[in-house]
């Protein structure tokens, strides 16, 4: 199968990249299954379900959200009624919280592909334990038994806790990728046991930002301490950043494991779309 993983969708500019490139990636990389992470989707903070139905017309089959998945109240709501819209798995198990962090999908074709949403605890607001929790959700549909591709999505601050989840995930899931810092790492791998991995696939925002946000107040705040306006998205050309996963048919397992990049600021060198180090697209 060919999986692709796109990063935190932040605000307008965000989504109006994943409008204008997803399609077209979709059909050229001849995809078979999109997860988009969506937690910055609206306004830069959370996600209604007016931006979700954009990114699931522009081609996602799935949407991560993470710790902003309540900033907008109708959330609550919408992800109950949404089955493709994921928020992390470890939440504690004493409290009622509405939706699901895991999720196996039918595909057209029969194909089974988990996918899976756990938050780091490093820096990050308090969660049950996310070792625990991932075992948890990988006992739902194992790979080669009940599924044909697990895709888990890390969404945490620490690079290193990234790295325990993905090697302690290592044989039992296709891809391994880390969400919410918004940078592309280039550490792209295929780990020893066949699990593809990446510390974070980067964000589909603008570049010429703090994290997607607008930079002046950021830095000002910075330079002087002095409280300035409110966060919000940078408005400038997004980069659409990913990662594209092509999985053996019989194991599950990642055969090969490349960077997306698309448009905005983090390909400007690059005349076309590219996916991986030199390998431009047709």
């Amino acid at each position: 199968m060919r999986l692709a993983f796109f990063g935190d969708v932040v605000g307008k500019a965000g989504r109006a990249a994943v409008s204008e490139h997803l399609p077209r990636l979709k059909a050229e990389l001849a995809l078979d299954f999109v997860v988009v992470n969506g937690e910055n989707a609206a306004g830069g903070f959370g996600i209604t379900e007016s931006t979700a139905q954009e990114l699931f017309s522009a081609g996602a089959d799935c949407i991560t959200l993470g710790n902003h998945s309540w900033d907008q109240p109708e959330a609550v709501t919408y992800i109950e009624r949404e089955p493709r819209l994921l928020r992390p798995f470890n939440y504690p198990q004493t409290l009622s919280i509405p939706g699901r962090g895991a999720q196996l999908f039918i595909l057209p074709t029969g194909a089974r592909v988990l996918v899976i949403q756990i938050h780091g605890s490093a820096f990050m607001e308090s969660l049950d334990d996310p070792i625990q929790g991932v075992a948890q959700a990988l006992s739902i549909a194992p790979l080669r038994e009940s599924a044909d591709a697990v895709i888990i999505e890390i969404h945490a601050e620490a690079t290193a806790e990234k790295y325990v989840l993905g090697h302690y995930c290592d044989r039992r899931a296709t891809l391994v990728v880390g969400a919410h810092t918004h940078v592309p790492t280039a550490d792209a791998q295929i780990l020893p046991g066949g699990t593809a991995y990446m510390t974070d696939a980067g964000m589909c925002g603008d570049y010429d930002s703090v994290i997607g946000m607008k930079k002046g107040p950021i830095v000002q705040r910075a330079a002087t301490r002095l409280p300035t306006e409110r966060k919000s998205p940078a408005e400038g050309a997004a980069t659409l950043c990913g990662v594209l996963v092509v999985s053996d048919t019989k194991t599950g397992l990642a055969r090969s494991i490349d960077p997306i990049r698309v448009g905005g600021r983090l390909s400007q060198t690059c005349p076309k779309p590219w996916v991986g180090a030199d390998r431009a697209l047709v």
